[in-house]
């Protein structure tokens, strides 16, 4: 079987490396540098084992990248496309981005050849992606994206379960040969329209259980509840059960989530339905995203002069995408207050120039050096396995800790003298 990946960030790329532990991949994407980068044997993205992989496969000669699109798609089987669907700043999916570049590939697709899509497109878009294209023996297939940044390989390796839309017997079964390696006996078959609802509706029903956790950790704060034993009650109950998604902490942040929620209001309003929930999901976490930020303006009043360290920068840990991370927002805040901002990431050694004035450094201590305060919001491990109570006599006197997600899950005492603070609860 031939597989083409079409689009090369981070899920294209795992896509492809790992399918060419398989079958004969090729990689294209029309970025010239990003093509260069792959051929060279690096990932455009970071990503835990990536390159390794991607070198591996090169080396095997079952990978190759491409910018040129009439080579790649001769005789393909599976046109697999895996662009990271661009979000603006208002959680908007430029779907248009994604469209163009598989409207460039389909002249050029053999008959028979199967489009399968796992970029993050409206429900509705192989139907009317196969309808533009009646005149051609093209199938249209969807397998909504499964990507987590940082655990990406192993996660595509041994997934809990795929989702696969397809319309026919053929399709199913080629598509069903592509995914064997991987989840073989874990494949949920359903119509291309079902496949696309799914996604939409897990990232949003995601999206509503982490606001939902956090508004109930908000009046907990206000009545002196602890939202972590509240946390377990709810796990306790059966018919919501111990892995629901209901663990207080910070907002969502990054876009995957709230494009869902975009997309779903989009096409609530363009069939004529009105929301009301899942509109409101956005509301609720935009509020929350000032969590750190309400904290430290109780604590201290005026921010200017104070002293802050803002620990992980980027988007997840594992990764340098620095793009909607939630840590930037919070430094352009401090820094709008006068504050004095430090940072400290094991993957970022620059921040975009709007942060100018914060300061990178290059070790922990570093960055907690005489500070007055210290947020947690990116889970890095070596965040938390540093020794935090040398860590914390380096402070300031009575610095403020604040871990939005229990992240440190230290003792108090491990503490001593350091004010800490999570989302539902507090130790002083």
């Amino acid at each position: 079987m031939k597989v083409v990946v079409l689009g090369l960030w981070h899920l294209g790329c795992v896509t492809a490396a790992c399918c060419a532990e398989h079958f004969d991949v090729i990689g294209l994407d029309f970025d010239a540098e990003t093509i260069a980068k792959l051929q060279g044997g690096r990932a455009p993205i970071s990503e835990p084992g990536l390159d390794e992989l991607i070198q591996r496969g090169l080396k095997s000669e079952r990978l190759s990248f491409t910018t040129d699109e009439r080579e790649a798609l001769e005789g393909v089987d599976v046109l697999w496309v895996c662009y990271d669907t661009p979000v603006d700043d208002n959680d908007i999916p430029d779907v248009d981005f994604v469209l163009a570049r598989i409207e460039r590939c389909l002249p050029l697709l053999p008959a028979r050849a199967i489009v399968l899509i796992s970029s993050q497109l409206p429900a509705g878009t192989c139907r009317r992606l196969k309808e533009k294209h009646a005149t051609k023996a093209i199938s249209f297939a969807c397998s909504p994206e499964n990507l987590r940044l940082g655990k990406a390989l192993e996660v595509f390796h041994s997934p809990d379960r795929v989702v696969a839309g397809v319309c026919g017997r053929r399709e199913r079964e080629t598509i069903g040969i592509l995914f064997a390696p991987f989840a073989h006996d874990r494949i949920l078959w359903m119509s291309p329209e079902s496949a696309e609802m799914t996604k939409h509706a897990i990232n949003a029903f995601l999206a509503l259980s982490v606001t939902f956790a956090n508004e109930i950790a908000r009046l907990c704060e206000a009545v002196g509840a602890n939202a972590q034993d509240v946390e377990k009650g709810l796990r306790s109950e059966s018919r919501i059960g111990p892995k629901a998604y209901l663990r207080p902490g910070g907002a969502f942040a990054g876009g995957t989530l709230a494009r869902d929620v975009v997309t779903l209001t989009g096409i609530a309003g363009a069939h004529g339905e009105s929301l009301e929930l899942i509109p409101a999901i956005l509301r609720s976490n935009q509020g929350h995203k000032t969590w750190a930020l309400r904290r430290l303006e109780t604590i201290y009043g005026k921010l200017s002069g104070a002293t802050v360290a803002i620990l992980g920068l980027t988007y997840k840990p594992g990764t340098d995408t620095l793009r909607r991370s939630s840590a930037i927002e919070l430094c352009q805040a401090l820094l709008d207050q006068g504050a004095h901002v430090r940072c400290y990431d094991p993957a970022v050694t620059k921040l975009p120039h709007e942060l100018a004035s914060a300061r990178v450094h290059k070790s922990l201590p570093d960055a907690l050096r005489q500070a007055d305060a210290a947020v947690i919001s990116t889970e890095w491990p070596q965040i938390k396995e540093a020794d935090w109570p040398r860590l914390v006599r380096a402070m300031k006197d009575a610095p403020v800790i604040l871990d939005a997600n229990r992240f440190l899950d230290v003792a108090p005492a491990q503490l001593r003298g350091a004010r800490y603070f999570t989302v539902g609860s507090s130790i002083s």
